[in-house]
């Protein structure tokens, strides 16, 4: 039997979540023995048509060509993973849809009519059903090669949905905020990186984005208490994943301008294929009941 298929595509983004997977090194190898890499233009010119049975994809949606693209990698992919916070999230050029993005354009580039991009920056959940979203900027590799051997398994990925402060408790992290006065994000943020920050006595900036549900009007009431400004607090929540609607809340109501579009607004049904046991639409694993 012949292995499966691989493809990794790339939107906009920094190529950090692609570095992840080469970064897997000598785990890579025993993965490419069970599965063939057919298009990774990061790692090879080589190039095999698909269909495809999986497609990782970086990176956010941001000019009319990749709407479009995004349409024909879904139609030759029988499963799509969403990586990293630009993919699952907009990343931090969506910082671009709490502003006039033809602003920014006049700013930066001498000829901004050559210019053609869109008014936002959009995960790529909000164009095409996505099967599994692994968060991060960039992702975790260890998190990277358990969802391909969920994949080559045939069954669903074992990604923890806590929050950095449960990763914290299992290192025997002493809580920065807590104890120090340290302003920290990770109460609401998506477990992942292994509490790194707050390991060498830096709050969590958010990396992971917001967990499913997010009590962020408590912890803006704490940050607030430990001399943080509004202003602050709309810095805080608009980083890489600022459009994400946990954090582009928490920043609206802290005094940020609104958004003009979420991130994820118009978000496909899932993907008929989703409702197998080893797939998911959204960020978080099942449960057993």
């Amino acid at each position: 039997m012949a292995n499966p298929k691989l493809a990794v595509w790339k939107f906009a983004s920094c190529d950090g979540c692609q570095l992840s997977l080469l970064d897997c090194e000598d785990e890579l190898l025993t993965v490419a023995g069970h599965i063939d890499i057919a298009y990774f233009p990061e790692a090879s010119s080589a190039y095999v048509e698909g269909p495809y049975d999986l497609s990782l994809v970086e990176g956010s949606i941001t000019t009319a060509h990749d709407a479009e693209r995004i349409q024909q990698i879904r139609a030759q992919s029988d499963k799509l993973v969403t990586i990293g916070a630009c993919a699952t999230a907009g990343g931090i050029q969506a910082l671009r849809n709490f502003a006039d993005v033809s602003e920014f354009t006049s700013i930066v580039y001498a000829r901004p009519d050559y210019i053609q991009t869109l008014e936002t920056s959009t995960a790529i959940a909000a164009h095409v059903p996505v099967d599994f979203e692994l968060r991060g900027c960039p992702i975790d590799k260890g998190q990277l090669l358990e969802v391909l051997g969920a994949f080559l398994q045939g069954r669903r990925p074992q990604i923890e949905d806590g929050s950095v402060c449960m990763e914290c408790k299992r290192r025997g992290t002493v809580c920065v905020m807590v104890a120090r006065g340290t302003p920290c994000l990770g109460p609401v943020t998506h477990a992942g990186c292994g509490a790194l920050c707050p390991t060498y006595n830096r709050g969590c900036f958010g990396c992971f984005g917001p967990q499913e549900t997010t009590n962020t009007g408590s912890l803006s009431g704490k940050l607030t208490e430990l001399g943080m400004s509004n202003s602050a607090l709309v810095r805080v929540y608009r980083t890489f994943n600022a459009a994400s609607p946990g954090f582009a809340e928490a920043s609206e109501v802290a005094g940020g301008g609104r958004m003009l579009v979420s991130a994820r607004e118009n978000e496909p049904e899932p993907h008929k294929d989703t409702a197998d046991k080893h797939t998911r639409p959204k960020s978080q694993p099942e449960t057993d009941s």
